[in-house]
């Protein structure tokens, strides 16, 4: 990607909180399993035949697969919002839209919150926002009241910190419904979004089942509340980009074309991240992550110590030039090339020499956020490795747990609960699944059978069929979860046309996963989503 096209960068320093995607690295230096391909779950019959060897009738779908009643149910509530001296009147709906076969047969449930502007009178020149978060099994909170929504979670000093009890909710004024409309999308089992009864919720805990539930919603949603002819764009965090990605060409298909969309902490190409034996893609990727992190922690040497950007920047060049080149030589790499690599990939990472040498020149990210503060006694976290943690064995090759997960679970929980009813008046004694692990064991099927999944293809398409497309990409340098850098090479990769580079824009901040956690960032990042809109709608 020509970085002349990157947006401007937003420098500063702050503890945030960073959570979307909830599985575990892998262990170091083995791969994760291989997903299965799996054959589309398909809806028990009442009465069905036994198993060979049994004489006992299997229960009915109804009590096989038990949900709550499939039905829709909408609260409409009306609100104004603050912004640069601006008031701006507002609708919020909370509810559910039900999903249908086509003989009326229901498949689920699905649970939103959209928020529309009352001030404008021609819909037809108003964006509409689809956002969502990722997991797989994240509700749309994050988005929700991190970043996008009008109010926005009230976190601690300093700032990021996990607040004290009690929680509280502050206008965000850096909104996007100062832009557009928007619909917060939780997917089946995610929220308030359930299975129909008797329906199985497997068949939408898959790569293709949740692009097709999703995308069956956001045409329903546009149907049922006339926005067919409004400008539509996509706003995705973490395995949410994976989703954005695969609906921009799913959409496409059905009629549906985008005017962008957002991709915040971005995967795409699943051979980016996951370290396993014979893929050197991740160990390349993350190391100017790795370099940034150690630059936060001030285990640099002096000259890469005094300023972040030059640090990464040759922490960029190196990965991609010569650690590239000696990764490929393998076995074939002299003693002397040996030597130089650790050297050079000590003085990037602020690890030893030995002990990249023992690593094979390949340090996983469970061992990096275990040793880069071995003697301390702390391990950084993956979703912000700004962040520590003082695990119980410090001898240990990976962390215990994250430290993100305990800052930010409970406060989003409490206050989306206590919104959702006392703001929005929807009631439901419904669990909001803010995380779950019901979703689980995804499928990731056909889409990458005997592969990494990678949706940058689909989304490449989609820009080529629909040159009016637009793509934002926001990272954060201390994420450790969707590297930076990864983001860019798989940006790189796409292969678009010399035309259609300039729709593709990079947007950083010095944060981590979720990096609208940091005011500063939060702030940059809704200038730089207005950018995109207004060159999208046709501005310049």
């Amino acid at each position: 990607m020509n970085r002349r096209l990157a947006l401007p960068l937003t420098l500063s320093f702050a503890m945030i909180m960073a959570l979307a995607q909830r599985q575990r690295p892998p262990e170091s230096g083995t791969p994760p399993p291989a997903p299965a391909p799996a054959a589309a779950p398909q809806p028990a019959t009442p009465g069905a035949p036994s198993a060979p060897g049994t004489h006992e009738t299997p229960p009915p779908a109804s009590t096989q697969f038990p949900a709550p009643p499939a039905v829709e149910h909408l609260s409409k509530t009306d609100h104004t919002i603050t912004i640069n001296g601006k008031t701006i009147p507002y609708t919020a709906t909370a509810g559910t839209l039900v999903l249908k076969r086509e003989d009326e047969h229901p498949l689920a449930s699905i649970f939103f919150v959209a928020y529309t502007r009352n001030d404008l009178t021609d819909k037809s020149k108003w964006p509409i926002t689809y956002a969502f978060n990722g997991g797989p099994g994240s509700s749309s909170v994050w988005l929700h009241l991190g970043a996008l929504g009008p109010k926005r979670v009230v976190m601690g000093d300093p700032e990021g910190a996990q607040p004290t009890p009690p929680y509280q909710l502050a206008d965000n004024e850096s909104t996007l419904l100062s832009i557009s409309d928007m619909v917060f999308i939780d997917p089946v089992t995610t929220g308030f979004s359930r299975n129909a009864p008797g329906e199985n919720p497997a068949q939408f805990h898959s790569v293709e089942g949740d692009l097709e539930s999703v995308a069956n919603f956001i045409r329903l949603y546009t149907t049922r509340f006339d926005r067919w002819a409004s400008p539509k764009f996509i706003a995705g965090e973490s395995y949410g980009t994976t989703r954005a990605a695969g609906l921009s060409q799913l959409l496409l298909e059905q009629g549906i074309y985008l005017n962008g969309i957002t991709l915040l902490s971005s995967v795409l190409n699943f051979e980016t991240i996951l370290f396993g034996v014979g893929n050197d893609l991740p160990y390349i990727v993350y190391l100017p992550s790795y370099t940034a992190t150690a630059w936060y922690h001030k285990k640099l040497p002096p000259d890469l110590q005094a300023d972040l950007q030059k640090a990464i920047d040759e922490s960029r060049q190196y990965a991609g030039n010569a650690y590239t080149v000696a990764l490929m030589k393998g076995s074939h790499l002299t003693p002397q090339e040996r030597s130089a690599t650790a050297k050079q990939l000590a003085r990037l990472t602020g690890l030893s020499e030995g002990f990249i040498d023992e690593a094979n020149l390949r340090v996983s990210l469970g061992r990096f956020t275990k040793e880069l503060l071995r003697d301390e006694r702390r391990t950084v976290g993956r979703y912000d490795s700004r962040l520590e943690v003082i695990d119980i064995d410090a001898a240990g090759d990976r962390p215990e747990y994250d430290p993100i997960y305990a800052a930010v679970y409970g406060v989003y929980t409490a206050m989306f609960n206590d919104y959702v009813r006392k703001v929005l008046k929807y009631d439901s004694d419904l669990p909001y699944e803010i995380l779950t692990g019901k979703v689980q064991p995804w499928s990731y099927g056909r889409s990458a059978t005997n592969q990494y999944l990678n949706v940058a293809e689909g989304m490449r398409q989609a820009m080529t069929q629909n040159p009016a497309m637009h793509v934002l990409i926001g990272a954060g340098y201390y994420d450790l979860a969707t590297p930076f850098f990864a983001a860019e090479y798989t940006a790189d990769h796409l292969e678009l046309a010399p035309s259609l580079q300039k729709n593709l824009g990079m947007y950083y901040c010095d944060a981590g996963h979720m990096l609208y956690m940091k005011k500063a960032c939060l702030d940059s990042f809704h200038q730089a989503m207005a950018g995109m809109y207004q060159t999208a709608l046709g501005g310049k």
